[in-house]
């Protein structure tokens, strides 16, 4: 379960290859540059929104109640 993954290029773990198909970085682009790149999937499992590693968990919170 906790197994190291690849999350970029051919050998992308088959999630993280959607996670980025549905949402960009801010500067457009799909790769993730840098660990803890996070995703919000709503409860359809539509991709949401995409938060850059220096987002904080109470930043990420706001965009819940929109979210929902």
């Amino acid at each position: 379960m906790f197994a190291k993954i690849e999350v970029n290029g051919d050998k992308a773990c088959a999630l993280y290859k959607m996670l980025k198909s549905k949402k960009a970085d801010a500067e457009g682009k799909a790769d993730i540059a840098w660990n803890f790149t996070k995703f919000l999937v709503n409860g359809k499992g539509e991709v949401v929104e995409r938060f850059a590693p220096t987002v904080t968990p109470e930043e990420i919170a706001a965009s819940l109640g929109t979210h929902l």
